[in-house]
């Protein structure tokens, strides 16, 4: 994990990882006791770190992986669970679904995991650096939490003569092989293990919530002199111009407030302020990259947007499709993503009397690609 604290304690969503797994436990009705296994010169920063209620206890871990489990185990011992559950801190996608499957699966079995099938192709690295293929069709990823029935589990502990890769190995050794009733539940991709620094970036887009959000954007500029007007990044000859202080794109104008407005990061005013001579005549494609380069700093893009054209003339119909392409250009985003549509008022209000053109837009943030 590189320098830092230890990766228990890292945040993943904004809180630490320990706590994510120790929330979801507390959340599940069928637990009735959390003993959280720390380093000794750890359990006062934990006490902080987790909430005051009853049914947490510390144990203080060892050495190795069973050390710290029989450590646990004893912290129970007074209550005489009929089942436990050994989960990773360094794993904190935990669900209190994920705990009560296991415990509905133990109902016929000594010992319950989560379990994941492969899909990469495997290989075996032998001793003289060869790669052989091993097939994939019957093996697991296990994670945890697993659960077993107690007797079960102080026996296969009672027994255990060396470290084992996991709590289940000790099971298997116990009642051997062959005898093990060891039952496996769907596993999740939330339920990853932390181990390299980089696991921390996807852990947090597995577990946080998407960060989905909505803007809209209304835009109105008057007609004036001129031969052409500028909609959505397309010139379209006309006998009149827009009035603006840029180029008086509507279309883009509109959506620029949209996603702005997405972000909660103000309105195009704020950031190109038309008391500027700098944006004089300037393109609208500057306002918005910009909008879209803010929001690809927040870890978010563009996921569709919706134009709509309001006015009489000049008919949009016949330039929608350089529309949508310029578009999608500017906002990175897939043409099947962007649409642009066109209306009159009837002949109503100002509009309707040719007078300017109007726009609005609706746009959808979501988390940017990985």
């Amino acid at each position: 994990m590189g320098e830092g604290p230890a990766k228990q304690y890292r945040e993943v969503g904004g809180r630490p990882m320990l706590l994510w797994s120790v929330t979801a436990a507390l959340a599940c009705p069928a637990i009735d006791r959390v003993v959280v296994v720390v380093p000794a010169q750890d359990e006062d920063y934990v006490r902080g770190l987790l909430p005051e209620q009853q049914r947490i206890r510390l144990a203080h871990g060892g050495a190795m992986r069973t050390d710290s489990v029989r450590s646990g185990l004893t912290a129970l011992a007074d209550l005489d669970p009929a089942a436990v559950l050994i989960h990773d801190a360094a794993r904190p996608g935990l669900t209190p679904e994920v705990i009560l499957e296991l415990l509905a699966a133990l109902e016929g079995a000594d010992a319950a995991a989560p379990a994941l099938t492969l899909t990469d192709a495997v290989k075996e690295l032998g001793e003289d650096g060869r790669l052989r293929t091993v097939p994939r069709d019957n093996l697991r990823r296990i994670q945890t939490p697993q659960a077993f029935r107690t007797e079960t589990l102080i026996r296969a502990f009672e027994q255990a003569a060396e470290a084992a890769v996991d709590d289940l190995a000790l099971v298997e050794a116990a009642l051997g092989p062959d005898r093990a009733r060891i039952a496996l539940t769907p596993g999740r991709a939330e339920l990853m293990k932390i181990t390299h620094a980089e696991d921390l970036a996807i852990a947090e887009r597995l577990l946080s919530p998407p960060p989905f959000r909505i803007g809209e954007g209304f835009d109105v500029h008057a007609f004036g002199e001129g031969d052409f007007v500028t909609l959505c990044g397309v010139a379209i000859p006309h006998s009149r111009g827009l009035k603006g202080h840029s180029d008086a794109d509507a279309g883009w104008h509109a959506l620029t407030d949209a996603i702005l407005g997405a972000a909660a990061l103000g309105d195009i005013g704020d950031h190109f302020p038309p008391s500027d001579p700098t944006w004089k005549g300037a393109s609208s494609l500057i306002f918005l990259t910009h909008a879209v380069k803010l929001v690809q700093k927040m870890g978010m893009a563009v996921v569709n947007a919706d134009i709509t054209l309001m006015c009489e003339r000049p008919k949009i119909a016949p330039h929608r499709e350089a529309m949508r392409i310029a578009t999608a250009e500017a906002l990175g985003a897939p043409l099947s993503c962007v649409s642009v549509k066109a209306t009159t008022t009837e002949k109503l209000g100002f509009l309707g009397r040719e007078e300017g053109i109007a726009a609005s837009a609706a746009v959808l943030l979501g988390p940017a690609p990985i």
